[in-house]
């Protein structure tokens, strides 16, 4: 198991956990499932090594992959500020 270290928002331990990163790439919302990451146990920060960061980008570029994945539908919630 990797070490991340200690957060650098609030200073505690960095436990390795697989994550859903979510990413925004040409306007359309991508979901990669099972990534390793350090996640602060207190304040819910996240991180990645630059090896995993690498091959999400190198996933991404890949337009095969993506005709290989599976697609969820997500509900969408406009927020309308209420006026006092």
């Amino acid at each position: 198991m990797y070490d991340y270290g200690e957060c650098h928002v609030c200073g505690k331990q960095m436990k390795e956990r697989r994550v859903k990163q979510d990413l925004w790439v040409k306007g359309k919302l991508i979901l990669i499932e099972g990534v390793p990451a350090g996640v602060c146990p207190q304040c819910g920060e996240r991180v990645v090594k630059a090896d995993v960061g690498l091959r999400i980008a190198a996933l991404i570029e890949d337009s095969r992959q993506l005709r290989k994945v599976r697609t969820i539908r997500v509900p969408v919630i406009r927020f309308a500020r209420e006026i006092a």
